[in-house]
């Protein structure tokens, strides 16, 4: 259920379960996991104190992460229950073939309705904020690696009575803080973001990012999970739309067809090539029959020679 109240051990939220994964839908301000005595409250004391029978003494944490989301964002989060299940997930996250898409609120009013945020991204080296990541050019970026993000917008409003714009973001990579480096980089940093507004935005009771959907194709069965929308009016009063361009549902289930279609086209031209290298091989074994039938008619025919001069 969604909140604005602080979580605690009894307030693990979880959207999917089987026996290979558990998907929660992570709270706001809350870490994953910690070494650190003083960390009470995270997602694996959560799932320790949730579902203790299902905790696997082999690992560190009991439980096995297939992917990371920072302290300050909310959403779908994938827990994986065993060794296998844990790299199935993580192949496809090498493989680039999971989905997501997070939910934002931006400051200002973000005027191209739908871009691609194409920025290289790299670790931050200046004093003082070597936590940070930033873009390829600006002081201090080390070692910055191509990155992409889509945008869409879908609605413009006001937050405390400031301009902000509701977005969809669809990461097309995976690297640390990109969504809120992107954002920031286009002049719309994310709503409540303390690190990447140099610290002036602390007025939100969160940062406004949130881990809605997230698509892994395990086979046979693919996992889809929706960590619903905690940017309403009926959970934070202060968020007050204003104008609606699109709605969530559809832009997520055009995103999920597309997906869906390159796919297909990925399998389609996989099949092809799998077809095209049978063909070589049976065009290789048939050359090879036909050469040893040759030379089998030769051989026969010296014998037939031998035989008749005999």
């Amino acid at each position: 259920m969604m909140t604005t109240e602080p979580a605690s051990l009894d307030s693990l939220s979880v959207l999917y379960q089987s026996d290979d994964y558990i998907v929660v839908d992570k709270h706001w301000d809350i870490r994953i996991d910690s070494k650190m005595w003083y960390e009470k409250h995270t997602v694996q004391a959560q799932l320790r104190h949730r579902f203790p029978q299902l905790a696997d003494p082999s690992t560190y944490y009991g439980f096995r992460f297939c992917h990371q989301l920072d302290f300050s964002t909310s959403g779908a989060l994938c827990v994986a229950l065993n060794k296998a299940a844990a790299g199935r997930a993580y192949r496809c996250f090498k493989d680039r073939t999971v989905t997501k898409a997070y939910l934002a609120l931006l400051r200002g009013w973000v005027e191209e309705e739908t871009q691609t945020l194409d920025f290289s991204i790299g670790k931050n080296s200046s004093e003082g904020k070597t936590h940070m990541m930033c873009i390829e050019g600006s002081e201090g970026c080390e070692n910055p690696k191509p990155c992409q993000t889509e945008l869409t917008v879908l609605e413009y409003g006001l937050y405390d009575g400031e301009p902000v714009t509701k977005v969809l973001l669809q990461p097309l990579t995976g690297r640390t803080h990109q969504l809120r480096v992107h954002c920031s980089a286009i002049g719309h940093p994310i709503v409540g973001d303390f690190t990447y507004s140099s610290g002036t935005d602390d007025t939100p009771y969160r940062m406004m990012l949130h881990a809605h959907l997230l698509h892994i194709p395990l086979e046979p069965e693919p996992l889809l999970v929706s960590a619903g929308d905690p940017f309403l009016p009926a959970v934070d009063a202060k968020w007050l739309p204003q104008r609606s361009l699109r709605t969530l549902t559809a832009t997520v289930g055009a995103l999920l067809e597309q997906k869906m279609e390159e796919d297909r086209k990925i399998k389609k031209e996989k099949r092809e090539r799998a077809r095209k290298e049978e063909e070589r091989r049976k065009g290789c074994r048939e050359q090879r029959t036909e050469e040893e039938s040759e030379e089998q008619r030769t051989q026969c025919q010296e014998w037939l020679s031998e035989w008749a001069g005999d």
